[in-house]
Parts: C-alpha cells; structure tokens; sequence
C-alpha cells in the first residue's frame, strides 16, 4: 500500500501523463487529427523525460535537503537523462530520418526493409530546457 501512497511516483508520474497528453493536443491542433503514436511516443515540446526528472530532485531537495547526497543523486540522473534526450537520442533521430530517406530513393529495393525508422526520438535543447522548468516548477510546489 505505501506504493501507491508515494508522491515521489505519483507526483512525477502525473506529470508525464500531464505533459503527454499535452503533446498529443497541441499534435491534434497543429495535424488536425488524432496520432495515438503520441501517447506513448518519444520527442516533442516539451520533453516530458526532462520534466518528470527535475520534479523528482526538486521533490528529493526539499524533503532531504540541498545539499544531501540523495539530492545529488537526483540531480546527476536528471543531468544524464537530459543529456541524453538532447544528444544521442536526438542524433538517432536524425539518423533515422536520413536512412528513411536513403530508403526512399529511386533505385532502392523497398522490399529489403521491414519498416520505417521512428525519427522523433530526441528533443531539442529547448524541448529539454522547457520540460526542466516544469518539472523544477512542479517539484517545488509538491
């Protein structure tokens, strides 16, 4: 039972569930229809990774301190989470969208490739800022 009691899940949890469902809307209002990929999906304003890290070491430092080793913990999984949202993951999603193109090109056998690669996996470092001040934000009031 002290699981589901937990605001260090629960709170960043909802704010995932807040933050994808945002994405889906504003996909739904830009695209003009639904995308179920965005549910779920990787990429896009604003990273929802980089917010649900920030509130969890926001949450950790007000309730174990600043300068508390859990703390620090927190902060440097947000840091590598984030890094990696704006980095590798973000190159791999470029990666993606070339060998898609690669795919595409006249001449190519379609048949030797079983699916498209997903391109939107990564996030921009302004995705990222923007999902880390929500999540700084969020996990300051909890």
């Amino acid at each position: 039972m002290e699981i589901l009691t937990n605001r260090f899940l629960y709170i960043p949890l909802i704010v995932w569930a807040a933050v994808q469902t945002f994405k889906v809307i504003l996909d739904l209002i830009i695209n003009k229809k639904f995308n179920f990929k965005r549910v779920l999906g990787a990429g896009g304003m604003p990273s929802s990774h980089s917010a649900v890290v920030m509130t969890l070491s926001m949450m950790v430092g007000k309730e174990y301190g600043f300068g508390s080793g859990i703390f620090a913990l927190a902060c440097i999984f947000s840091i590598v989470v984030m890094y990696d949202a704006a980095g590798v993951r973000r190159a791999a999603g470029k990666q993606a969208r070339l060998l898609n193109k690669i795919i595409e090109t006249p001449g190519m056998d379609p048949s030797m490739v079983s699916e498209k690669l997903v391109e939107v996996l990564g996030h921009t470092p302004f995705q990222v800022f923007v999902g880390a001040i929500i999540g700084i934000v969020v996990g300051l009031i909890f």
